[in-house]
């Protein structure tokens, strides 16, 4: 009984690591709860691809978690194989040595993280230590890594990841975050380097940091969490799991390279996507949501697509990640059906989801400064002669006319204003939501500040009136939903948008009777997309 309390791997109750705070929104702790959800998915491909074996109960796999914070991954893992290894090593000091010893490693993140890992792997901050569940560990931090790195600048960001200097060319009593596994040209002779030449990882399994600051203006930040998974795909393990922000799925930010190569990659076998990270990470403000996925070497074909979102049914599906013609992932396995249906009605094809190009509507959307004109930018309080309004961040100014740099088709006609972020929902997404900003009419002399962008222009306030109307209707934002990634309402997430007849008021149920959108998608519609009044003609952008 003695032996069985030193060495079992004991539930807690609470589980310390569910009660640690997060060291911040970038490098964000895991729950155990989800880590399992995780391990799950792993166990089921494992079993599906040899014959019903159970993971667990093989000796000779090697697991490596490379970016370790809490070490609940390596923790989980760990006790899997401690259960799964019983018959075939009865002793359980034994079975736990060679577990610890042969089958679990990780890659510490800061220093404070690897002493958290090791707690919580071998029960002692020391690997080698005479507290240590591992008997057999030979140094000090055992097969958890960590030493401080420095970043490579290359001017004022470094090579690697792209930090700003100005940030982290810190002092030695600060961390440096220059995280060893994507600081490195040649990530296979890291490895050696760190683990010996022969270790070959079967598993990469974990959850990344997922940005840096990089030296922009105000808080601008660089996503860092690709690089993580592009090191890992060069590894060439058999399985590869991460969650990340699931931004990725449009691209955005340095990502758009990503985005294509994981949408193209026909070994993504599962990816299981979160509309709200606090349903993952509970009081974390991360827009977006986020995903992990399953990545299997020897998988080619569809993925399963599975969306969660509180208590709404888990929608399932497997399909291609990418639809012929597209550059984005289509996050709702509802979305493709009402595409086609769009498409078919413009287009006359029936498989394609894509609108003919004279069909779409972002043709009449504006790019950023429609005008020229810069967010902070603010005219006059009082009117002079020859100046126009201009709508701006925080209401309306005056300028001359002569201010306009560009966009003079739009100044003497009627168009729509809309901002270029959508409205806040503090730091979680929540759903029905609004997706844009309420639009407004624009009268002939006026422009805007890169506050909002312009839509048209219209040759009469009717037009321009019905314009308005198709951009309130449900329908219509969903289909920009589609294809947007963040708060950032940019022209081209208007691109599964179909233009219509400006000559009618138009209303969800003339669209849904047109495009013959059915009860489940109009029930599906409803329930993420909320009414929008755009009769009062105002601001709120």
């Amino acid at each position: 009984m003695i032996n069985q309390a030193q060495f079992k791997l004991r539930g807690r109750n609470p589980d310390v690591l569910t009660c640690i705070a997060n060291l911040s929104n970038d490098e964000v702790f895991t729950p155990p709860e989800f880590a399992s959800r995780m391990l799950d998915t792993l166990a089921e491909a494992w079993a599906a691809k040899h014959d019903g074996a159970k993971l667990w109960a093989d000796k000779t796999v090697t697991f490596l978690d490379p970016f370790t914070k809490s070490g609940v991954f390596l923790r989980e893992i760990t006790n899997r194989l401690t259960k799964g290894l019983a018959e075939e090593i009865p002793d359980l000091a034994a079975r736990v040595d060679h577990i610890l010893t042969n089958q679990v490693y990780g890659i510490g993140i800061t220093r404070i993280t690897s002493l958290l890992a090791r707690r919580s792997l071998y029960c002692s901050r020391h690997a080698n230590g005479e507290h240590s569940i591992a008997k057999s560990l030979e140094n000090d931090y055992g097969n958890i890594w960590f030493e401080r790195m420095e970043h490579t600048w290359a001017g004022s960001k470094c090579k690697f990841c792209g930090a700003g200097k100005q940030t982290f060319d810190r002092g030695k009593d600060l961390e440096t975050h220059a995280y060893a596994f994507i600081h490195t040209d040649n990530i296979k002779a890291r490895m050696a380097e760190l683990f010996g030449n022969t270790m070959q990882f079967d598993v990469i399994i974990g959850n990344p940091p997922y940005q840096l600051s990089d030296g922009g203006f105000g808080k601008s930040a660089a996503p860092i969490y690709h690089r993580f998974v592009e090191q890992a795909k060069a590894l060439d393990p058999r399985y590869l799991s991460m969650v990340i922000p699931a931004r990725w799925f449009s691209g955005g930010k340095g990502l758009d390279e990503f985005r294509e190569s994981m949408l193209k990659d026909e070994r993504l076998r599962a990816i299981e996507d979160y509309l709200s990270a606090a349903d993952v990470f509970p009081g974390v403000g991360l827009k977006g949501g986020v995903c992990y996925f399953l990545w299997d070497r020897d998988h080619l074909g569809p993925c399963r697509v599975a969306t969660h979102y509180k208590d709404w049914p888990v929608s399932i599906e497997e399909r291609p990640l990418l639809e012929n013609g597209t550059n984005v992932f289509i996050r709702f396995n509802e979305g493709l059906s009402i595409l086609k249906k769009i498409a078919s009605v413009e287009t006359g094809s029936p498989d394609s989801i894509l609108l003919s190009e004279e069909k779409r509507f972002y043709h009449l959307v504006s790019s950023r400064k429609p005008f020229g004109l810069e967010t902070k930018f603010k005219g006059k309080k009082s009117r002079g002669s020859g100046d126009i309004k201009i709508y701006q961040n925080g209401g309306v100014g005056y300028v001359p006319e002569h201010s306009v740099t560009k966009g003079n088709e739009f100044v003497g006609k009627w168009k729509i204003y809309v901002g270029r972020a959508a409205p806040g929902t503090g730091n979680r997404d929540t759903y029905p939501h609004r997706i844009i900003s309420t639009p407004f009419l624009g009268e002939p002399n006026s422009i805007s500040s890169e506050t909002y962008l312009c839509i048209g222009p219209f040759d009469c306030k009717s037009d321009a009136e019905s314009a308005l109307s198709y951009m309130s209707c449900r329908l219509t934002r969903f289909l920009i939903l589609l294809h947007k990634p963040s708060q950032d309402t940019t022209r081209k997430v208007y691109s599964f948008v179909p233009t219509q007849d400006w000559t009618q008021h138009w209303t969800d149920e003339a669209l849904y009777r047109r495009y013959d959108i059915s009860k489940e998608e109009i029930d599906f519609i409803e329930k993420v997309i909320r009414p929008m009044d755009v009769t009062g003609g105002g601001q709120d952008g």
